[in-house]
């Protein structure tokens, strides 16, 4: 497709979004974030499916390892940023991430050079629990993930997991990650 009628498709969908009123256009942004994990968890099962789950989480980190920067990249742009705001710049970016719409985290212990998220609640994570389910070995994947969104937001950022299943962690959180700002 010609770089016009892209242009042009992306002019027709904004002009239908500009049209709708804000309680539908909240609602169209959470029925995005919740369809866009069911394709990532459907995709997720489809590969462990067919070829095991080391496998499968071995896709997931080679697609997150790029998606994130994507994301990141987009978020920025969003916002009118560019890289290198560092842990104001981070945290920021990180309430503009899609699963921050569906999932409840926060900051905490928050400097000028230090941070640490903290996923109090993963839809994800809750979901496995409800249906039975140990929880979602992710930890493989958030290393890349966290780090390379950090990275992208700013290349001083630093990212250091201190909680992720299958590790333990506290009762009130799936999982935590420390980023500092280097030198």
């Amino acid at each position: 497709m010609a770089r016009d009628q892209l242009e042009s498709a992306d002019g027709r969908a904004a002009a239908a979004l500009r049209a709708l009123d804000k309680e539908e256009l909240v609602r169209i942004a959470l029925d995005d974030a919740k369809n866009w994990l069911a394709h990532d968890g459907l995709w997720f099962q489809a590969v462990e499916r067919a070829h095991g789950m080391d496998a499968a989480i071995e896709a997931d980190r080679a697609a997150w390892e790029r998606f994130t920067v994507i994301e990141a990249t987009r978020i920025l742009e969003r916002l009118g940023l560019e890289p290198g705001g560092g842990i104001p710049a981070l945290l920021r970016c990180l309430e503009h991430r899609l699963y921050a719409r569906l999932n409840v985290q926060e900051a905490i212990e928050v400097t000028a050079t230090r941070a640490v998220f903290v996923m109090r609640d993963c839809r994800v994570q809750s979901a496995r629990r409800r249906k039975g389910l140990p929880a979602f070995p992710c930890k493989s994947v958030g290393l890349v993930e966290y780090a390379e969104f950090a990275r992208a937001v700013d290349p001083r950022l630093r990212t250091r997991c201190l909680a992720c299943p299958p590790d333990e962690h506290p009762d009130d959180a799936w999982c935590s990650w420390e980023f500092t700002l280097a030198g």
